[in-house]
């Protein structure tokens, strides 16, 4: 079917997301970015299937023409990975999930507002709510990709929560990130109204993320011992 390590990775990041609360039951989504016999195309988790329970071989295959193959069926959202994949070149895997904080605030079709710096960390001043359309239609996935121009994680409306990657460890470092930032905006929010930061200040926080995670030069460390430094 495919390359065994490649979907051996997949279901390890399908569990990961279940063991973390991302994912209830058989809701949601994985998928990551592989060229297949000269085609591009892409892995994804089955349909309706418990991800405790994948093999490798339950791991179909879906190229950017739509066409799937293995013996299971792709997750009905595979067109917005689909597109994902064909609009951002950046994009090595993409996840879906339905988790608490993240689908409230969908239901609320509220966009997240910088209220901390983090938010900068997909792209821009907010994490912006889509328009709603039906699951694993073509419209759900035109709606998504409106949302995330120039971010790399969105709020889909009355769903849940849809971010893209390098590879398959940052999109679900990015979606733990996402509910994590989704949790602090609703507890903020039973308080008052957050204190927001300004265009200035998020400018300088995406600058600063440039280098965010990235080996520092030989020599010139800033923090020490370690050349990953938090900001």
């Amino acid at each position: 079917m495919g390359d065994p390590k490649q979907s051996k990775a997949l279901i390890a990041a399908a569990q990961a997301m279940s063991a973390a609360g991302l994912n209830p039951g058989t809701a949601g989504n994985l998928s990551c970015r592989c060229v297949r016999q000269g085609r591009a195309g892409f892995f994804i988790t089955p349909t309706g299937m418990d991800y405790a329970a994948l093999t490798p071989e339950d791991i179909p295959w879906v190229g950017l023409d739509g066409k799937a193959e293995g013996k299971c069926k792709p997750s009905s959202e595979w067109r917005f990975h689909r597109d994902i994949y064909a609009a951002f070149p950046e994009a090595g895997a993409v996840l879906h999930a339905h988790s608490p904080f993240a689908v409230s605030l969908a239901c609320l079709r509220r966009d997240i507002p910088p209220f901390h710096y983090m938010i900068a960390r997909f792209g821009g001043d907010s994490i912006r709510c889509s328009a709603y359309a039906l699951f694993g239609t073509q419209a759900l996935s035109n709606a998504a990709l409106a949302a995330l121009q120039d971010r790399s994680a969105c709020l889909l409306a009355n769903h849940g929560m849809l971010v893209y990657g390098r590879d398959l460890k940052q999109a679900l470092d990015l979606g733990m990130e996402l509910e994590s930032l989704c949790e602090q905006y609703w507890r903020a929010s039973l308080l008052g109204n957050p204190v927001l930061l300004d265009a200035a200040q998020m400018h300088a926080v995406r600058e600063k993320f440039k280098s965010y995670g990235l080996p520092e030069r030989k020599g010139s460390l800033a923090c020490g011992a370690s050349p990953r430094c938090s900001p």
